[in-house]
């Protein structure tokens, strides 16, 4: 069975919010990258065989007794480390060099100048325009350890023992804002490194279908499918492993976008041959959604009635052992997954990660747990997806549930479908839906006053959000042109009885989340 993680790269987390950008900035350069906690064993690491460790940045003085624990004897380890910000530190301060704390930090864009242009900088300019994010500063160099880059302030910006190969940035090379990043990290990868560009699409599809294969144990697999590409891609993935041993299931919880079901079945069925089924259990969810207003706890009822619905259709088949779900990395980080020794903080429930149930009858497979969205989207086409369910926007899995502010009743999901349906066509009319990360309306419990006909009218506000994205941790809003706005502001007033008033959405995340809810 072939193994990436033989010529991967681990990452060890020191709670840097920049980590899952160095994962990624890796995995574009077709390198596998894996993410692990600080205090993971030597043995552990050693498993997998990387061809390097990376140590993240984070918020914590090396000096300070609640410093991140970590195992030592990775250092011990013949193969090249690269330090990044807090792991400068950390590698300054293991090799007895000091680190103290200054009263100027340096934050944001700063220029370094190179003082030895081999190595990490090799093809770098002399002075080059970087990303600073730190307090504290190393102020004695560890003994044989060399100043390759310092700040226009003096402080050490880049050290290494060539002999060793363990190199430190006190920058973040991960960064777009630091100009020559990809370069740097390219002769870390390639140059120092030694790793191949082969994680690509195809390899990871092979790899997944020799482990699928393994863990079922030609034991049938009920694969849970929503309608989004995520789930899509877990279904098209499992049918190339298991084929008919996988049984695809599309639950109906009446909270779908307009003609939804049908077309994700039509596109699985008839274009991949997926063995799919459709369950309606629209009315047991509404049931159980009736005068629930609190998105967490919207989320959490459809979690765990997914969960028992798949049980219960689980009996049709006979004894079914696993369940297969199309969860993401950045879901698992948004439900407050473990990581960095403890929590991170709970952002929202995912129906399929912080929604699930502690007891289930089913043992969890999810292939795509450690991918972001556009590499999934790389493994759907590779499976032969349409382009159509590919590029599709991301849908959550609660649906409308959670694009409904306050209780989910029947005519406002029915209100919102129509208005998000006229909003979605219109960007596809205008050739925007694919410049745009995920567009979606949201039903206000607001009401206000309109004029129609002469007439008052007293209405629902809805709101329609556009936002552009790599990977759904951070985004930005979509400049949607005024008079596209307008037409669509226009349509939906006149054809969507039950709404009045239409307003864009323009905040980022961070602040704010993609969804409302």
């Amino acid at each position: 069975m072939s193994n990436f993680h033989e010529n991967g790269i681990i990452i060890l987390d020191f709670g840097s919010q920049y980590t899952q950008l160095i994962a990624r900035r890796i995995r574009e350069q077709h390198v596998y990258s894996e993410i692990m906690s600080s205090d993971v064993s030597l043995d552990v690491i050693q498993e997998r065989s990387p061809k390097a460790i990376i140590l993240s940045g984070g918020p914590s003085s090396v000096y300070e007794d609640s410093s991140p624990e970590y195992d030592s004897k990775l250092f011990a380890m013949d193969i090249p480390i690269l330090g990044i910000c807090y792991g400068l530190q950390l590698m300054a301060h293991h090799y007895n060099g000091q680190v103290e704390s200054s009263s100027h930090g340096e934050y944001g864009f700063a220029l370094i100048n190179i003082m030895n242009s081999k190595h990490l900088f090799q093809s770098v300019s002399s002075n080059t325009q970087v990303w600073m994010s730190h307090m504290d500063r190393v102020t004695q160099m560890p003994p044989g350890w060399e100043i390759m880059a310092e700040s226009s302030n003096g402080v050490v910006a880049a050290m290494g023992h060539m002999e060793s190969k363990r190199f430190a940035t006190q920058f973040h090379p991960e960064v777009n804002h630091t100009v020559e990043g990809e370069t740097i990290l390219n002769n870390f990868l390639f140059k120092i490194a030694g790793c191949s560009p082969d994680w690509t699409a195809g390899n990871f599809i092979n790899e997944h279908v020799e482990k699928i294969c393994e863990i079922t144990a030609g034991k049938r697999v009920l694969v849970g499918v929503s309608g989004g590409v995520d789930s899509s891609v877990v279904a098209a993935l499992l049918n190339k492993a298991i084929g008919e041993q996988s049984i695809a299931v599309l639950i109906d919880h009446g909270l779908m976008r307009k003609n939804e079901a049908g077309q994700c079945i039509s596109a699985l069925r008839d274009g991949l041959g997926v063995n799919i089924n459709l369950h309606d259990s629209s009315d047991l969810f509404m049931k159980k959604l009736k005068g629930v207003e609190n998105p967490e706890e919207k989320r959490k009822i459809i979690g765990e009635q997914f969960i028992r619905t798949f049980e219960h259709i689980a009996k049709d088949y006979g004894d079914i052992e696993f369940l297969a779900q199309g969860t993401l990395y950045p879901d698992i980080i948004e439900s407050g997954a473990p990581r960095k020794g403890g929590k991170a903080a709970v952002i929202k429930s995912h129906h399929n990660v912080g929604g699930l149930p502690e007891r289930m009858d089913f043992t969890l497979i999810e292939p795509l747990k450690d991918l972001f969205k556009d590499e999934v989207r790389e493994v759907g086409r590779e499976l032969g997806l349409p382009e159509s369910l590919v590029h599709r926007h991301p849908f959550p899995g609660p649906g409308l549930a959670v694009r409904i502010i306050g209780e989910v009743t029947g005519e406002k999901l029915e209100i919102l479908r129509e208005a998000d349906h006229i909003y979605l066509n219109i960007l596809h009319e205008e050739g925007l839906y694919d410049e745009i990360w995920q567009a979606f309306s949201i039903l206000i419990p607001v009401k206000t006053v309109g004029v129609m006909g002469d007439k008052r009218t007293y209405e629902n506000l809805l709101g329609i959000r556009a936002v552009t994205s790599h990977d759904g941790m951070t985004a930005d809003w979509f400049r949607i042109p005024t008079d596209v706005l307008s037409k669509i502001s226009n349509k939906i007033v006149n054809s969507v009885k039950g709404i009045n008033r239409v307003v864009y959405d323009i905040t980022s995340k961070p602040p704010g989340t993609i969804e409302w809810e």
